[in-house]
């Protein structure tokens, strides 16, 4: 009984690892027969294990979601990280966030060994956590918005700015970002016509439209590096855009730590944010760039009647000049 015990455990931790795993290769990994890598899987499945068994040259074994959550096996590491999780859990700006998380780490802490135990607690003595910034979110809108972003379908939401402007906006979501104890949406705003973030904590009134789209290419890294220029952005008190006709890679040998904020739109051309605390200061950016590169200026209507004013301030003084 011991040895089977045992078999079956192991079992249900090749089956926990979500591959599809096709019973001969099973069977050879507990060194059994068919007959009997049959008869554990029933075992499982009567302890509450949704198995699914698939016939023909591409079958196999894989475990399934089901309507109760059966046990699960972890290994050290596996727990350990589980716990730290938790932990992080409790600070990201969740509605009842630190109830539920500390409740779930309570109930995970019981039925860990001793030594486990000893580690997870030294994380709750000596790590110092941060209480989250901004008003909380609800998980249920985290979930929703997540699979919007999986299944790539738009959806609506009604949105209230820092400013207190309010509007609703359809959008296309990319990916959710946690960044600053806050959490953020990136998504191509279907108004705009543009890249956009939008902080979780403002949104409301969510609706999915069940349209699907095809995934833009995001002008960034990754969602992750697009928020942090949006964040750092966020600090100025006036902010414009440069679309310039040369590759992002050019841009930053030329300008160095001035571009670390631009991105590539594509393989010749570039996104580069400019801002400050003054329009001036804005527009002086534009002297850097390098002489022959054509550009394009984008910004708030504000931002470009300054832009064409100095402009034609500049020209003015350049015929007197040729005049005089």
């Amino acid at each position: 009984m011991a040895e089977t015990t045992s078999r079956a455990l192991e079992l249900l931790s090749l089956l926990q690892t979500h591959r599809q795993w096709p019973g001969t290769e099973l069977a050879d990994r507990l060194g059994v027969t068919a007959r009997t890598l049959r008869r554990d899987i029933e075992r499982l499945r009567e302890l509450g294990y949704r198995i699914e068994a698939a016939r023909g040259a591409a079958g196999g074994y894989r475990l399934e979601a089901g309507a109760r959550l059966p046990p699960l096996l972890l290994g050290d590491e596996e727990a350990v990280t589980m716990a730290i999780g938790l932990r992080v859990a409790a600070t990201l700006g969740l509605v009842d966030g630190e109830q539920t998380a500390q409740s779930a780490l309570a109930k995970f802490e019981q039925v860990l060994p001793s030594a486990l135990r000893e580690r997870v607690n030294a994380l709750g003595a000596f790590v110092s956590q941060q209480a989250p910034g901004g008003d909380l979110v609800a998980p249920a809108l985290l979930g929703q918005l997540a699979l919007a972003c999986r299944d790539t379908e738009r959806i609506r939401f009604h949105y209230v700015a820092a400013d207190g402007a309010a509007t609703d906006r359809t959008v296309e979501p990319f990916s959710l970002v946690a960044s600053g104890r806050r959490w953020f949406l990136v998504c191509w705003d279907l108004q705009r016509e543009d890249w956009r973030t939008f902080r979780v904590d403002r949104i409301n009134r969510f609706f999915g439209t069940r349209v699907r789209f095809a995934p833009r290419p995001l002008p960034a890294e990754d969602a992750a590096a697009f928020v942090a220029t949006a964040v750092a952005g966020g600090h100025r008190r006036y902010m414009g855009e440069v679309i310039l006709r040369i590759p992002v890679e050019t841009l930053r040998e030329d300008l160095g730590s001035w571009a670390t904020e631009a991105v590539a739109i594509d393989a010749s051309s570039t996104r580069w944010p400019i801002g400050g605390d003054s329009m001036a200061v804005m527009l002086s950016a534009l002297a850097w760039i390098p002489e022959g590169v054509e550009y394009e200026l984008r910004g708030s209507a504000e931002f470009l009647a300054v832009a064409r004013n100095a402009s034609e301030r500049m020209r003015r003084a350049v015929t007197a000049c040729g005049t005089g």
